[in-house]
């Protein structure tokens, strides 16, 4: 859900192996003769996400009817986040195997623009009616600091706890279920683990293995449910201590400390978030997962595991804040664009094949597949949407009390440096404390020295 998030040394050279290979095959349309008429499309396929896959299937085949003598050439990569995103930025340093056209998380548009990877699109979009159905909000999601625009969204998202049913009940806890603090959530995995034995209390991602979905959908749920946040807009600078910081931190030991949480080993696993909603979701195993709102499109019928149940065995509820402060609950938004490449040799085609994919009826059908909060107008208002998901109204309600990330080009380091915090916690190598203060060593090495952080009381 989004590259300087490097993995281990063995992943990126087999990465490397990768890019080489699609070098030497010619994959990139950009980097070849000018009058090769193809657009390569780089996006993620892996684990529950396939619908993204389907729907390009599809507007490949639209695409290339429509435009005589163009092929779309789709470059799917296989890979968990991190990894995807380690994948693509090797992509895009040689303009042989750059993408025309790529999946590209909103957090990394400042990054990416800074490594000279994305094109403005300024210039295209100012000539496309559709764009006066994206909402203010959805167009700031693709602009970048220099005031251009990098990208179309495609739709975006929130999160909240999902929460088994029948578990609840065999717990003999209330539902439906409105958890009001941190310590409701606590109490209800308590009562699970206690009355309930054989299943997994409560989900949260934690550590490097879930790469950005740790950071985002982990750690800055609780975060931002308390009175601080990561970035300082008055000051401009990163906030490095804070008593919300730490008591996010506890939160994340707590869970871990009293096996309310997996297994490190398998929360670590990069696999772990397809596996909590293809395996233990459905086999009855977890109580409690803090996920976003696409969570359901793995089990609908072109999911990759196809759960009817899921509407009557799942429950939703909002995220409290940490002691129920107002407005009493709280959500991280974030979302993907399709981005044209800095060396897309004809950017003109590559942007058309952006609003194919982007246009009314295929934005519909694919934020319907991928369980999106709509950002155009004409789809958020079309009955088919409105009724494909029973968990849309709720999910959508969340926007109201939303969190955006600080999109930085430091973000990413900051949002790695948290995963290495989380993860020093969770398996018990350090306290509270000094987990925390090894985070602030790390980013204000990071962001460039002393002046560029701060402390919060």
């Amino acid at each position: 859900m989004r590259r300087v998030l490097m993995r281990p040394k063995h992943v990126l050279a087999a990465l490397t192996a990768l890019a080489l290979t699609t070098a030497s095959a010619g994959c990139g349309g950009s980097g070849g003769d000018d009058s090769d008429k193809t657009i390569t499309v780089a996006y993620q396929k892996f684990g529950a996400f396939i619908q993204l896959d389907a729907q390009l299937q599809n507007v490949k085949k639209e695409y290339e009817a429509a435009h005589a003598g163009w092929t779309v050439e789709l470059v799917p990569i296989e890979a968990a986040e991190n990894d995807y995103y380690t994948k693509l930025s090797l992509m895009n340093r040689s303009p042989k195997t750059a993408p025309d056209v790529m999946y590209e998380d909103t957090f990394l548009i400042n990054t990416d623009i800074q490594a000279g990877f994305l094109a403005p699109i300024d210039e295209y979009l100012s000539g496309w009616a559709d764009w006066s159905q994206f909402t203010d909000a959805a167009k700031a999601a693709g602009k970048a600091q220099d005031g251009k625009t990098y990208g179309v969204p495609m739709g975006t998202d929130t999160r909240a706890l999902w929460y088994d049913k029948t578990i609840f009940q065999k717990a003999g806890l209330t539902v439906p279920w409105e958890p009001k603090s941190w310590n409701d959530v606590l109490a209800a995995a308590r009562t699970i683990k206690q009355k309930v034995p054989g299943v997994t209390p409560l989900n949260v991602y934690s550590g490097k293995g879930a790469g950005e979905g740790a950071t985002m959908q982990g750690f800055e749920m609780l975060l931002y449910g308390t009175k601080h946040t990561l970035y300082d807009d008055a000051q401009k600078k990163w906030i490095v201590g804070s008593p919300g910081f730490n008591d996010s931190l506890g939160f994340i030991k707590t869970i871990f400390d009293e096996k309310l949480a997996p297994d490190p080993q398998d929360a670590l696993d990069p696999n772990w978030g397809t596996k909590v909603n293809t395996e233990l979701f459905p086999t009855g195993k977890l109580g409690i997962s803090l996920d976003g709102s696409w969570t359901s499109s793995t089990w609908i019928e072109s999911g990759s595991k196809p759960w009817p149940q899921w509407t009557e065995k799942l429950g939703y509820a909002a995220m409290p804040t940490q002691n129920g402060e107002a407005p009493g609950k709280t959500s991280m938004s974030g979302g993907w664009l399709l981005s044209v490449g800095a060396h897309a040799a004809d950017k003109k085609a590559s942007f058309d094949f952006v609003t194919t994919m982007l246009n009314k009826e295929n934005t519909l059908k694919y934020d319907i597949a991928a369980g999106q909060i709509a950002e155009r107008k004409d789809v958020a208002a079309d009955p088919r949407y409105l009724e494909s998901n029973p968990s849309l109204e709720f999910f959508t309600g969340l926007v109201d009390v939303t969190h955006f990330r600080p999109a930085y080009p430091d973000y990413p380091n900051v949002s790695n440096a948290i995963q290495v915090a989380m993860e020093s916690v969770m398996t018990g190598q350090a306290p509270v404390d000094a987990a925390a203060k090894t985070f602030a060593e790390q980013v204000t090495s990071a962001v460039g020295g002393p002046d560029k952080v701060t402390t919060a009381s």
